[in-house]
């Protein structure tokens, strides 16, 4: 439910609103949802001007798209996909989408010629590679923006074993992206 301060309005409402282009649900869709799109860009970035931006373009997609959502699974989920999607565009376009992917700020490890020549595509294919409980800690955390403790929520484990999982997944994500690194040099 949407609330304003005299009505609530069901998800169905507010999205067929969007969709006939109605400035009111379309103000009252972004505020509800900002703060969590934002705190998901601002984990990425130090700028909240290229927060900004990337939030925007992010809620720009939600709205062209919003006539494909189908009701299947949360509203919130497909609009963190769609801002998801305009976060890893900005980092693409500054060569730091895989950094900012798989490591920490200060996390230095792999060269900057391995991540340069890999994909998107790539790096996803490595994700799949995890094993299932560490998959999806990563996921929840580094593409979908979540913070530990609600992954420990959500997932019915400890704060300390989200964090070990996480940490887990980008060990072996260094490792794979070393790996294919070293064989592209040796092979090209």
């Amino acid at each position: 439910m949407f609330k304003t301060r005299k009505h609530q309005y069901s998800e169905t409402e507010i999205v067929e609103g969007c969709i006939r282009n109605e400035r009111f649900f379309q103000e009252l869709l972004y505020r509800t949802y900002f703060e969590r799109m934002i705190a998901m860009c601002m984990r990425y970035t130090d700028d909240r001007d290229i927060g900004m931006e990337i939030v925007n373009n992010g809620f720009l997609r939600v709205f062209k798209k919003l006539d494909t959502f189908s009701f299947k699974g949360s509203l919130e989920g497909w609009i963190r996909k769609l801002v998801y999607h305009s976060l890893s565009e900005y980092f693409k376009k500054h060569s730091k989408y895989l950094q900012f992917l798989v490591f920490e700020d200060h996390d230095t490890s792999v060269s900057a010629n391995a991540l340069s020549n890999m994909y998107e595509e790539d790096l996803l294919k490595m994700v799949d590679t995890l094993p299932p409980a560490t998959k999806q800690v990563f996921q929840l955390y580094a593409i979908e923006g979540f913070t530990h403790p609600e992954i420990a929520k959500n997932l019915s484990i400890s704060v300390g074993t989200s964090k070990w999982h996480l940490a887990t997944a980008r060990e072996k994500l260094k490792s794979l992206i070393e790996q294919q690194s070293n064989y592209r040099l040796h092979a090209g």
